[in-house]
């Protein structure tokens, strides 16, 4: 504490010091003027301004130019000066030739989110030009209608020149001050308005895709995702004023809050694409619910801002504080996927690597730590950039996982149904895998194209199985099958109904004889021994069937009418084929009344 009174007192005595001298000792040096030079590329006008400081927001052009004396080195020679409240003027002496006042020179800034830009062109001792600018006021007519402040400058040769600019904002202090002559200045805007067109495109396309993939998919990963391009989005148009310029207009409520809830919009898609993406369908645990309310909380935040209950400053701190957190709470789970092998984790962590390099640059110029060119002004937006496009990297493997879930869920599925219907040993369909076939078949069943069943028992097999035990009897019951196999035709089934009871459904039949030719063929199959290893077995068939529709309307009907007839075949003496036949009328024993 004493040391923070020490400080503060040897500044104000340093500045009394220095007041002294400005009022009553000699003149400080004037700063070179900046001397523009038509064949040189964008003139930096930070190499030779002075700022001064005004806390009151009092000062005027008149007054500053009767005491230049107020201005004083910038703290940073970058053309950042971090967040202040107060007014900012700069001061730039410019240095005109007669070779250079034929040209039109244009001073600009290369940042439109401020919310009060005054430009002042000075000739000897008078104001002679000025522009008011920023989102809080309509623009005056200066000759271009361009993205950024800009001043179209009336200079005449062998005149002294200075070009005071006034500055009041409620974010960063970003002033990239640049004067150029107008086709360099075009030329510049020019590539500019390419390279956002393309990667606002960019973000145009993610946004569709992503939306029409949720309505089709309904999935709200992809809500989520559109989220976050969303909220990147809109930031960066207002950050590069593309959106003032072709959109929203010179709209001060819609300036001034836009950036932030934009913010804060990618900032809750963040939470809940990230929840989504690594928690799944453990919703109940803590990373789940802490993504979660982060994300409530956020989107309280965000229409806060919107409706004006929270204030710009407060949405602002609040985005800057919480802005990593969502990244922050993911990354064990992330850094977890990638040591388990998961194709999800490494583009996250890339995503998050180019996401936290560019809001760091975006900091440092925010505060003044860096200068404003190229690079620094466009690093958060390079980074958000590849941080959407491998969160898209991220939602394909996801969508990826997922339908391989599903396929593996149908397969698995499709397994245990073909289990339910197929005969483990002999892989022919058991009872309940015939159901289906056997009740479309009656469906074209006719006189000219009956249908059989036909109900097939093994004689002989019991002692057999009995006698060589049951691995004897399950190959025995697996060349049975293959036999039987070979005696059918397309589309004719064959199926395992019982132990040694097997069913044949004959559906290529033109005729009641060929359906007793086809049961006479599969007795005869049997009649051949069965070589089992050293071991030659022979069997006997017994058969009985019956015909649709000529024998039964119903599939249930038409099985147990070839039941009754194998049975009745068994009491005849087996090793035989035998087709229902329905009883005879019984007769009446009351005499016909002649």
């Amino acid at each position: 504490m004493i040391a923070g009174v020490w400080v503060g007192g040897s500044a104000r005595l340093w500045t009394l010091c220095w007041l002294l001298l400005a009022c009553g000792g000699p003149a400080a040096a004037s700063p070179a003027a900046l001397e523009l030079r038509p064949t040189a590329a964008l003139q930096d006008a930070w190499t030779v301004a002075t700022v001064h400081f005004d806390a009151s927001g009092t000062h005027t052009a008149e007054q500053l130019v009767a005491e230049r004396w107020r201005f004083e080195a910038p703290p940073h020679r970058g053309g950042s000066l971090g967040v202040r409240t107060d007014a900012v003027w700069v001061r730039v002496p410019l240095q005109v030739s007669e070779a250079s006042a034929t040209h039109e020179w244009v001073a600009s800034l290369d940042y439109g989110s401020l919310r009060e830009v005054d430009f002042y062109l000075i000739r000897g001792s008078a104001v002679v030009q000025t522009v008011l600018l920023g989102y809080s006021r309509a623009a005056t007519d200066h000759g271009l209608n361009a993205r950024t402040p800009t001043m179209l400058l009336q200079l005449e040769p062998g005149q002294s020149h200075e070009l005071l600019l006034r500055v009041r904002t409620h974010g960063p202090m970003i002033l990239p001050l640049q004067v150029a002559t107008l086709p360099q200045y075009l030329l510049r805007s020019l590539r500019e308005q390419m390279l956002q067109g393309v990667l606002q495109g960019l973000a145009l396309g993610l946004i569709a895709y992503s939306l029409l993939q949720w309505i089709t998919q309904r999935d709200r990963m992809f809500g989520y995702y559109a989220m976050v391009v969303v909220g990147s989005a809109g930031f960066l148009l207002q950050f590069f004023s593309v959106g003032g310029q072709f959109l929203w207009g010179q709209q001060p409520w819609i300036e001034q809050r836009i950036a932030p809830v934009c913010g804060l919009i990618a900032l809750a898609g963040s939470y809940l694409f990230l929840r989504h993406v690594l928690a799944g369908h453990d919703v109940q645990s803590r990373y789940a619910r802490s993504m979660h309310t982060g994300a409530l909380v956020t989107i309280v935040a965000a229409g806060g801002t919107l409706a004006g209950w929270v204030n710009v400053p407060m949405a602002t701190a609040f985005m800057s504080l919480t802005g990593m957190l969502p990244s922050l709470l993911s990354l064990p789970r992330a850094w977890r996927r990638v040591r388990e092998g998961d194709p999800i984790g490494t583009p996250l962590l890339w995503a998050w690597t180019a996401y936290g390099a560019g809001a760091g640059v975006m900091v440092a110029l925010a505060q003044g730590w860096v200068p404003a060119q190229f690079w620094s002004l466009h690093a958060f937006q390079f980074g958000a950039t590849i941080d959407m496009l491998l969160f898209l990297r991220v939602l394909g493997l996801r969508a990826k996982a997922v339908r391989d879930e599903a396929r593996l869920a149908a397969q698995e599925r499709d397994a245990m149904r073909v289990l339910a219907h197929t005969d483990p040993l002999t892989g022919l369909p058991n009872r309940r895998g015939l159901q289906g076939p056997l009740s479309a078949a009656m469906l074209t069943a006719t006189s000219e194209r009956p249908l059989a069943v036909y109900v097939l028992d093994l004689d002989g097999f019991k002692p057999v199985n009995d006698q060589h035990g049951h691995d004897v009897g399950d190959e025995l019951l697996e060349a049975v099958a293959r036999r039987l196999s070979e005696r059918v035709r397309y589309p004719d089934l064959i199926a395992r109904v019982g132990g040694d009871e097997f069913l044949v459904l004959a559906r290529s039949l033109h005729s009641a004889q060929d359906a007793q030719q086809l049961g006479e063929q599969l007795v005869a199959a049997m009649e051949a021994p069965f070589l089992i290893g050293p071991l030659s077995l022979q069997l006997g068939l017994t058969v009985g069937y019956a015909l649709a529709p000529q024998d039964a309307q119903t599939a249930q009907e038409l099985v147990k009418q070839a039941d009754a007839a194998m049975y009745r075949g068994k009491q005849d003496g087996r090793f035989c084929l035998r087709r229902h036949t329905a009883p005879a009328p019984r007769q009446s024993s009351v005499p016909a009344v002649e």
